[in-house]
């Protein structure tokens, strides 16, 4: 059976979108996604997302497998990307679309905002920042990992971890351009450290407004960009007394604002979501 999809990317971090709101499964396999994500053989992406059913008072439910068929718990540009696709949806069938979504993901409730300019913003709701919750052995449960060393590939690192749902794991550097992303990223990813293995992010502070990342993302590698890792990375800044609470992430793919709000401590992300094309598969 041929299944539509349309595909999305938010500064480069693409991903394949499946209507899959007639039932709670997704309709295709991990297994199948690795193959649909395959840039050679496939269609090509970072994940394939599914837009399901709501739940627990949500407009809908975001499933997300990555590139190598493994289930992380959210997606920063992929909800961008996801709300775009719905308000897509919505305005074939109805005419219009909702301004705000409440979407239920396996990292908690996310509420994207399409904005007048075309832009997304998401409340990416509470950092988790206790060892515990994010989750690292790198210190007690209890205790914030912050500036901790840690041994990766013969060499001591500096590092800070922060959870938005997903793990992170952070650490500051002079030049982004001069890291190995590509043999350095995945012994970070598998250290015996992170039980879930962890996303890693490397930051340039360029001002306390400004920020050049690079990303390795769990379960698909060197990526444009990751939005949940801007905002990990923004956290792990304040934390560490190196940026302001609300600043620029310049990205490989391009740039997004980040805000951690002191009023409700919640993280804020706006950046766009651009349909690419669409098409059917077996």
């Amino acid at each position: 059976m041929a299944i539509d999809f349309t595909k999305y990317h938010g500064l480069g971090n693409d991903f394949i979108l499946v209507d899959n709101r007639h039932q709670v499964d997704p309709l295709i396999t991990p297994e199948q996604a690795v193959e649909w994500c395959d840039r050679h053989f496939g269609i090509g992406a970072d994940g394939v997302i599914f837009a399901l059913p709501g739940q627990d008072d949500t407009d809908y439910t975001m499933r997300i497998f990555n590139s190598d068929g493994s289930e992380p718990e959210m997606c920063g540009n992929g909800i961008r990307c996801l709300a775009q696709f719905i308000a897509d949806l919505e305005r074939t069938e109805t005419g219009s679309a909702r301004p705000a979504y409440r979407i239920h993901t396996l990292a908690g409730l996310m509420i994207p905002k399409l904005e007048s300019d075309g832009q997304i913003t998401v409340d990416m709701g509470l950092p988790r920042l206790l060892a515990a919750e994010i989750p690292t052995t790198l210190t007690a449960p209890d205790q914030q990992v912050v500036d901790q060393p840690l041994e990766v590939a013969g060499h001591s690192w500096q590092v800070t971890c922060v959870s938005m749902g997903n793990p992170h794991c952070i650490t500051f550097v002079e030049d982004v351009e001069a890291i190995a992303l590509e043999s350095i990223g995945p012994k970070f990813e598998h250290h015996s450290v992170f039980p879930k293995r962890t996303n890693t992010e490397f930051i340039q502070i360029v001002s306390r407004d400004y920020l050049k990342m690079r990303v390795w993302e769990r379960g698909a590698g060197i990526t444009l960009a990751c939005g949940t890792g801007a905002c990990a990375s923004l956290v792990a800044g304040v934390l560490n007394d190196k940026c302001d609470r609300a600043a620029t992430v310049e990205l490989p793919g391009g740039c997004l604002h980040i805000e951690w709000s002191a009023v409700d401590q919640h993280l804020y992300m706006t950046g766009p979501a651009m349909k690419v094309f669409s098409g059917s598969r077996n």
